[in-house]
């Protein structure tokens, strides 16, 4: 809990979603398509439009104005209130302050018209902690996380007295807003250094760290490579490899867990400027699973790249583990070594890699694209130094990273901590009669 803020239970009568707001939703998506989407038209929000704390309704889909019309009660308008009830972004909230022009959401948000409660304070009840705590337990679907209307409808809502709740908005508005403030620097800090990492990763694989001199890179990813090196297709000097997800079809596959198995999530969840073994999975399958589904066995040490999803991030593996056709996999040979290849992929990242990315929605990267990768090889030994080079400069700047991304996470524990008491009557705002 933040330090100076209590958070007692709540002072003021409690009602529900439903007596202060109807609730909508698009049920399905009437064959509506991608395809449909126009250059211009009717704003077509999506959850990633309402994260920040200003809806964003310039990055934004468009339709037009059949599809519009067919949803009169989804036509948004100043006040309402939006919330994500479909996949990662579950229980984010926001309300609208301005419409700049006609929108209407997709299928993931349902919109909150209030007609009993100041909007704002509806916005932040839906953002504390006891709602979201709440949410959290009574979300479902089968694979991708879901909060029906029903569940929506019944949610509590503490209830002050009208002028009371306008106050506690208008407070929590300035207080969250200078907060915000704080974060969205560190960020930039941090966003800064993560650069600064990459360029130092980027002159360590172009030999301007350590080769006495350069020469122009014929690798689309790379504008240099040291003088005496050589530039290799990456399937000459380690043995790419794949596998097979085992099928949930079939749980003795999955029974007495025992090989951990690797996810795109966990590998795009590493910090991408470390280079470190990825030793923590949330999986395990069994060793008949894997012989059953031609997953491959890995020993510590093997690259992998993941192909689908989080397309383009890399990690190193700890010791047996298991990957997913989900993967690209290099074992090593005697002349390249892991962390070598792992700070090159890193480098690709920022280009070859992406543009490799193919698909509107799930990106793949394919196999062929992979197979005919190429890197820049210096002798062993100078691999291992330009990895050492590397590592020592980037030290400093990941432990500034650290320390500002714990300041971002404790201002954030400070903002719910405050949003949640203030909703509930746990602090005494300014200007608001007890």
């Amino acid at each position: 809990m933040t330090k100076g803020i209590n958070i007692p239970a709540v002072r003021w009568p409690v009602t529900r979603v439903d007596r202060v707001a109807s609730v909508n939703a698009r049920i399905g998506w009437k064959a509506l398509t991608a395809a449909e989407y126009q250059s211009d038209g009717y704003v077509f929000l999506a959850t990633p439009n309402i994260k920040e704390r200003e809806i964003d309704f310039e990055n934004v889909n468009y339709i037009s104005e059949y599809r519009y019309d067919e949803s009169p009660d989804l036509k948004l308008a100043v006040g309402d209130v939006l919330l994500a009830k479909d996949g990662n972004t579950l229980g984010v909230a926001n309300v609208i302050r301005r419409l700049p022009r006609p929108a209407t959401v997709n299928g993931s948000i349902a919109v909150l018209r209030p007609f009993g409660i100041e909007p704002r304070f509806l916005r932040y009840v839906l953002a504390s902690t006891l709602t979201q705590d709440l949410i959290g337990e009574l979300k479902n679907g089968m694979g991708v996380p879901h909060l029906f209307q029903w569940d929506i409808k019944r949610l509590p809502v503490p209830l002050p007295a009208p002028k009371c709740q306008q106050w506690i908005a208008d407070y929590l508005d300035g207080e969250t807003q200078l907060i915000d403030a704080l974060i969205g620097k560190r960020r930039q800090m941090i966003d800064r250094l993560t650069e600064r990492c990459m360029s130092v990763m980027s002159a360590g694989v172009s030999g301007r760290l350590t080769n006495q001199g350069v020469a122009q890179s014929a690798l689309p990813w790379l504008e240099t490579r040291g003088s005496t090196w050589h530039e290799v297709k990456l399937t000459l000097i380690a043995r790419l490899g794949s596998g097979h997800t085992p099928s949930r079809g079939h749980p003795e596959w999955w029974q007495d867990c025992s090989i951990p198995w690797i996810t795109t999530g966990e590998v795009a969840q590493m910090r991408s400027d470390r280079i470190e073994f990825i030793h923590e999975t949330r999986e395990k399958v069994s060793e008949l699973g894997v012989a059953n589904s031609a997953a491959e066995v890995h020993r510590a040490g093997t690259v992998v790249l993941c192909r689908t999803a989080s397309a383009g991030y890399s990690a190193i593996m700890g010791e047996n583990m298991a990957t997913s056709q989900d993967f690209a996999t290099w074992t090593c040979g005697p002349l390249l070594r892991p962390r070598f290849l792992l700070l090159c992929l890193r480098v690709m990242r920022r280009d070859l890699l992406g543009r490799l990315a193919m698909g509107s929605t799930h990106k793949t990267i394919y196999m062929p694209d992979i197979q005919a990768l190429r890197v820049p090889l210096p002798p062993v030994p100078e691999q291992d130094v330009i990895v050492d080079v590397v590592w020592g400069k980037l030290r400093h700047v990941h432990r500034l990273i650290d320390l500002l991304q714990q300041q971002v996470e404790l201002l954030a524990e400070r903002r719910q901590a405050l949003i949640t008491a203030a909703v509930n009557g746990g602090i005494d705002v300014p200007g608001l009669a007890a």
